[in-house]
């Protein structure tokens, strides 16, 4: 499932979040890819330990994990700190897959799903776009800055050079409380259905049917 979330930063967040980002030192993004990623992958990245990380963080990952779209869609239990990422003209990253285990300082997860975070406006760069390899064909992707597009980690992707401007993102990964794709997409539609639901008819006997069979399916499938 591609799924977008739209305003997610929205107006003086976003200048902040760029000014600060201005402000910081990018480094070779390589330095954070492992063997096979480190062959296709030329951007830059913000360094560790960067002056605004922490309030950078704040900011960034406060409103995605608030945003009821990635809450349904995700339906996260751990979230990483987010890289930032720059790619000016000539640069671009390849085909690669995500690790599929990630963490550090014991602390490790799962990779189940990709989050990229639009930081800069379409018409601020050329080529640049997220292209997702699905059974379907391939996915393009462009977004406005501040929305952000959810897709399963284990998808092959990469990212287009860029010809002109350039491209700023934010990129984190999640582990789900529910590991499967297929299940979190059919979960991600019931619960669109049921929200509708519980608005419009909260005392019919089709909405508790709903509910019980969505909240039940999380039980179900829930990997804790």
């Amino acid at each position: 499932m591609l799924l977008t979330i739209t305003g997610v930063l929205k107006g003086d967040e976003l200048a902040l979040v760029r000014s600060w980002l201005a402000a910081g030192r990018f480094v070779d993004g390589r330095l954070s890819a492992g063997v096979a990623a480190r062959r296709v992958k030329n951007n830059q990245e913000l360094e560790d330990g960067a002056a605004d990380l922490e309030r950078l963080n704040r900011v960034v990952m406060g409103n995605l994990v608030r945003h009821p779209t990635y809450r349904a869609g995700a339906l996260p239990l751990h979230a990483a700190s987010p890289l930032y990422a720059r790619y000016g003209p000539g640069m671009a990253y390849g085909d690669h897959l995500d690790d599929p285990i990630m963490g550090a300082d014991g602390v490790k997860y799962r990779s189940d799903i990709a989050v990229t975070i639009f930081l800069s406006a379409p018409q601020e760069y050329d080529g640049g776009e997220l292209v997702i390899h699905t059974p379907s064909g391939d996915q393009a992707v462009k977004s406005p800055a501040g929305d952000a597009v959810l897709y399963p980690a284990g998808s092959i992707h990469h990212v287009a050079p860029v010809t002109r401007g350039e491209r700023l993102v934010a990129v984190t990964w999640v582990q789900s409380l529910v590991r499967d794709a297929e299940r979190r997409e059919l979960l991600y539609g019931l619960n669109a259905a049921r929200e509708k639901l519980l608005q419009s008819a909260p005392e019919a006997t089709e909405t508790a049917q709903v509910n019980a069979a969505y909240l039940n399916l999380i039980r179900m499938w829930s990997d804790l």
